[in-house]
């Protein structure tokens, strides 16, 4: 009877990551190629338009044509012929030219699955939205239905906006890249509560749904516990989850608050950070960032409080609905409206010293 032993397996193990290695590399280079000839017959047809004036009909021809040349390919509909055009337009669409963004891009838009790239064009409305949600397929594996997913949630609008002491604490690489884990608000519309829902509910929901909370966390998260305990002197205190972002080489303490954002939990929270920085970290470990998530956040309270603090925290709301876009942008018009009011009355109020400054140059 041959005996299977542990090096065995994993012996074997390593030997199938190889092949599922080279098979997802084979796969990429198809998939990469295939994009490029998607690419180079969008291109075609719309140069060729313009030079002959002809109209969206030939392109019934086209996928005839190409169809009958090439019956065991697939990709040449009607419709996967539209997109190729409306693929290349959408990217020529910017101060750039379409060579320009093509050496500029091809190592994103051309690694991610064709699907990907249609769902992409199909929803956002430039370029920058396109290659954030690109860059975050990439860095997170994302299938079709996460990205859709994702999309639909506004990732984009939401990322990035919380209020942080990060800039100030860290380095600009390590400041961006923490920036880049940032929600405001953190979108927990896959949780099930009852009305009235207490503290340790709320816990227990996001427990039971972790995989979908780690998705919305975002990339280079790992779970490591919930209810850590910290004790100092005789007292005990309790840390709500506890993650660790392979990335950013940092724990990631998160803290939830049923109620409003109070200045007690920064202080709560950098005793947290200060006990993991000084007890938990090995020497490769950076320094531990704090997450506080409450019902919601104050922006004054949160700035004025993090001001001076030696630890990297932030605070963020979350919500069980997150607003459509024209909604979104609606409250960023608003916080826009409000600078631009306050500009107004600096204006206003200084009126005569800015014409007397500006009358120095002029006369």
């Amino acid at each position: 009877m041959q005996i299977i032993t542990q090096e065995y397996k994993q012996f074997l193990f390593d030997i199938k990551s190889k092949i599922q290695s080279a098979q997802l590399k084979a796969h990429i280079k198809v998939n990469e190629e295939m994009l490029k000839l998607y690419w180079e017959i969008g291109s075609m047809i719309i140069s060729k338009q313009k030079e002959s004036s002809w109209g969206d009909k030939i392109l019934e021809n086209i996928s005839k044509d190409l169809k009958e040349e090439f019956p065991a390919l697939q990709g040449f509909s009607l419709r996967n012929i539209h997109y190729m055009k409306k693929w290349v337009l959408f990217y020529s669409n910017s101060q750039h030219s379409v060579d320009e963004i093509v050496q500029q891009l091809v190592a994103q838009i051309f690694q991610i699955p064709w699907g990907h790239n249609i769902h992409i064009i199909s929803k956002v409305k430039n370029i920058d939205e396109a290659l954030f949600y690109i860059s975050k397929t990439i860095e997170n594996n994302y299938s079709r239905a996460q990205l859709v997913e994702q999309m639909n949630k506004e990732l984009y609008l939401r990322s990035g906006k919380a209020v942080t002491n990060f800039e100030s604490k860290l380095p600009k690489p390590q400041s961006a890249l923490a920036n880049e884990i940032t929600k405001d608000p953190y979108n927990f519309d896959f949780l099930t509560l009852r009305e009235g829902y207490d503290e340790k509910e709320l816990k227990d929901a996001l427990m039971d749904n972790i995989q979908k909370f780690l998705l919305e966390l975002g990339r280079g998260f790992m779970f490591v516990g919930s209810q850590q305990r910290i004790t100092l002197g005789n007292t005990h205190y309790y840390v709500d989850m506890v993650f660790y972002n392979k990335i950013l080489k940092a724990y990631v303490l998160i803290d939830l608050k049923m109620g409003s954002l109070k200045p007690e939990n920064i202080g709560q929270m950098n005793m947290y950070v200060n006990y993991y920085a000084n007890e938990i970290n090995d020497e490769e470990d950076d320094k531990p960032i704090g997450i506080i998530l409450c019902a919601d956040t104050s922006e004054i309270v949160a700035e004025y409080a993090l001001g001076g603090l030696e630890n990297q925290i932030f605070a963020s709301k979350y919500v069980y609905y997150i607003p459509n876009k024209e909604e979104l942008i609606q409250q960023v018009q608003s916080v826009i409206n409000d600078i631009s009011e306050m500009s107004f009355s600096f204006i206003y109020t200084n009126f005569s010293f800015i014409k007397s400054y500006i009358n120095i140059f002029i006369y």
